[in-house]
């Protein structure tokens, strides 16, 4: 199975981020703009949240908040799990799994974001993998590989 570079050659290294003094009106515009599911939430250049529509469905909405009167620093998940080139997938997918999370911050070793992916992301990485494995297969029994 692939690592997380694999990955990031396909989709690149494009990451949305915000600061976390923006507010959770701003950072939606932000998520629509976008169209995507995360952001990364970076204060001086530093890795300190992610903000997901899962945050605003459980924190804002259904606390009853106005999201144009929230700051993102009150409403992020702070500290967010991360992984690094070169994780495998599987390791994405139990991260993933285990902690009921859709969005990975990718960070170099010196702590610097590099790319974020997402569980879409990965399982697109493994059907892909998949049909390729499937298709040497279906060539070796042919002969035509």
């Amino acid at each position: 199975m692939g690592t997380v570079r694999d990955i990031l050659q396909v989709k690149g290294h494009a990451v949305y981020s915000i600061h976390p003094d923006i507010t959770v009106f701003d950072a939606l515009s932000v998520l629509v703009d976008k169209n995507v599911g995360a952001l990364i939430v970076l204060d001086n250049e530093k890795v300190c949240g992610i903000f997901s529509e899962r945050d605003y469905a459980r924190r804002v909405i259904v606390k009853g908040r106005a999201s144009k009167d929230t700051l993102i620093r009150e409403i992020m998940t702070e500290n967010p799990i991360s992984v690094t080139e070169e994780d495998s997938i599987e390791d994405c997918m139990v991260k993933m799994t285990e902690k009921h999370i859709r969005h990975l911050p990718v960070i170099d070793r010196q702590d610097r974001l590099i790319g974020m992916i997402s569980i879409g992301d990965v399982v697109k990485y493994i059907i892909n993998e998949q049909k390729y494995i499937i298709n040497n297969l279906e060539g070796y029994i042919k002969g035509t590989r």
